[in-house]
């Protein structure tokens, strides 16, 4: 029987293979302390990795048996508006009852509210499955992932309340986009005012384009300040869908994802609570929210990936041309190796993500019970700026992957490829949306580039360097260095410019640099701890690596101020 997380071992070994595991249990679990108080709760560190291997292959098991097999019915049929109220395509529901029935809600959050108390790394693994079966349903069920704003910014009396409805299977949905506010959100103009008589907020407006748009449980970026503008004005609020006031004016017609609702919003006088701190909305909490939201879009982009390789494989194996299965041509099993290594680079970026936002998080929240160290400062500070310069890199490489890879499967399908019932093509279509949405590619490359110019990449890479790799990979690793030299050289170019157009003009060229090197870095770090599992691949990235760096090192070698006026004609 099918299993995606038994069938996939680079998800185990990503899962289980970096030391900083030991630390993230360690925080996660805060000293076992949950032992006593949960049949559930690991001992030890061996106990706790068994507990997330377990849930998994469970994950692993629903993914392959149920998700995977009613995605094509769920693609075709998709959700339908009904009286303002949506109605998920009838194998939708048997896919949350599955999930729910598994325990897979409230995956990260404690247990005292019901969760399973797992670190987002183990988190991601799921997420990934999920996307690999059917990215529009895992739009629905990662969404439970907006709890953890909830969770971070808000009281305890609403930790009690929303939480446990979210680990028992509510679901949720983030209410940020408006018609004239997409990736320029201080223009949101939901309007939240305060009643005095009934000491609740009340909000009025229309949102537009929110994904799973008629959840249980809503985050919702309002107005609060009369007479601004801008994002200081803004708030952030909790609307329970209980209390009735907003309706589903229409679900959009998308290309892709149809499993997900996404819908026009209409609020009328919905009684909602606010969510920390006024004004702090889209300051503080919002950015939060993208974050876990973009690596959320990290992991569907490469479990879309794992899946484009698995129907381009099967596909070559079974068909034959002149006598032989396709997967025999060069052309072909070209396309193939390259699909698989830009997913294993990719994956290694999310896996590596994941683990420097476990730790800061993990601080974080021992922070909310005692004062940490000056070396747990020290620490937190280092895995924030580490999350925050990867997340970026993970986001956009691998939706940009999860395109070029769909778009891969198609040509390895042919003609076939083209017609509604190979599953290639929904992939393809289910692709395109993960480098817009959460934040398009280019909006990614804004969120790096201060990491770029203040050499955080380069700090990691040398970091990376500086590892071991198997005495027969050295000259690999040679050329590893070589590129991170042109990556370090480039920068410099830009910065002697001096000239912050021609800096925004070079940075989805240094983006690119500083993922490339970083991930053939990853890939040769992981190639020498399993071999059987990476070499293929590591060696095939390298290659693909180097014809990139070259690429991008040579537009901003070449191009300099004075040529900016050919791309601004353009």
């Amino acid at each position: 029987m099918a299993n995606f997380y038994t069938d996939h071992p680079e998800i185990k070994f990503n899962l289980e293979s970096s030391p900083l595991m030991q630390r993230i249990v360690e925080l996660k679990e805060n000293g076992y302390a949950d032992k006593d108080s949960f049949d559930y709760a690991p001992e030890d560190y061996a106990d706790a990795i068994d507990s997330y291997n377990r849930v998994l292959e469970v994950a692993g098991d629903i993914t392959a048996n149920t998700i995977f097999p009613n995605s094509e019915d769920v693609d075709a049929e998709g959700p339908h508006c009904e009286d303002g109220r949506v109605r998920y395509a009838s194998k939708t529901y048997e896919n949350l009852e599955a999930t729910r029935k598994a325990g897979l809600n409230g995956v990260t959050m404690p247990r005292r509210f019901g969760g399973l108390n797992f670190p987002i790394t183990a988190y991601t693994a799921i997420n990934e499955m999920i996307a690999s079966a059917d990215a529009g349903f895992e739009n629905i069920w990662s969404l439970q992932d907006c709890i953890e704003t909830l969770y971070e910014f808000g009281d305890e009396d609403q930790r009690s309340r929303f939480i446990p409805r979210v680990c028992a299977g509510e679901t949720m949905s983030m209410d940020l986009t408006e018609p004239d506010a997409g990736s320029d959100l201080q223009r949101v103009m939901l309007k939240a005012t305060y009643s005095e008589e009934d000491k609740c907020w009340y909000l009025n407006g229309v949102k537009r384009f929110i994904t799973n748009g008629d959840s249980d449980i809503h985050l919702v970026l309002a107005r609060s300040e009369e007479g601004t503008h801008d994002g200081r004005g803004l708030s952030m609020f909790i609307y329970d869908k209980r209390d009735g006031g907003v309706n589903v004016r229409r679900i959009e017609n998308k290309l892709g994802i149809h499993g997900s609702p996404t819908c026009e919003l209409v609020y009328k006088n919905a009684k909602a609570e606010l969510c920390g701190r006024r004004k702090f909305g889209l300051i503080k909490y919002v950015m939060a929210l993208m974050n876990g939201a973009r690596l959320g879009i990290a992991a569907q982009s490469v479990g879309i990936s794992q899946m484009a390789y698995n129907e381009a494989l099967a596909y070559a194996k079974d068909r034959k041309q002149f006598g032989q299965a396709i997967v025999n041509f060069p052309a072909v099993y070209e396309m193939i190796s390259n699909i698989k290594a830009r997913l294993d680079a990719g994956r290694a970026l999310l896996y590596q993500t994941a683990r420097y936002v476990d730790i800061y998080k993990g601080l974080e929240d021992i922070e909310r019970t005692r004062k940490l160290t000056d070396e747990e400062k020290a620490e937190l500070k280092l895995y924030q700026k580490l999350a925050s310069a990867c997340t970026p890199l993970a986001k956009g490489m691998n939706s940009e992957y999860a395109n070029q890879n769909s778009y891969d499967c198609i040509q390895v399908h042919g003609g076939s490829g083209y017609m509604l019932e190979y599953a290639c093509q929904r992939l393809y279509r289910d692709a395109r949306i993960t480098s817009i949405y959460e934040g398009t590619t280019q909006l990614q490359t804004v969120a790096a580039l201060p990491h770029i110019t203040t050499g955080t990449y380069s700090q990691m890479l040398e970091e990376l360097e500086a590892g071991e790799v198997a005495a027969e990979y050295e000259s690999l690793k040679a050329r590893a260095k070589a590129m991170d030299a042109k990556f370090n050289e480039a920068i410099e170019v830009v910065k002697a410019a001096n000239n912050n157009e021609f800096t925004d003009l070079c940075s989805r060229h240094l983006y690119e640099l500083a993922a490339n090197c970083v991930m053939s870095q990853l890939m040769l770090r992981d190639a020498t701890k399993a071999p059987e599992l990476f070499e293929k691949s590591m060696k095939v990235y390298l290659n693909l690596a180097e014809a990139e760096v070259a690429k991008h090192y040579n537009f901003v070698k070449s191009v300099n101020v004075e040529a900016m006026e050919s791309y601004r004609k353009a």
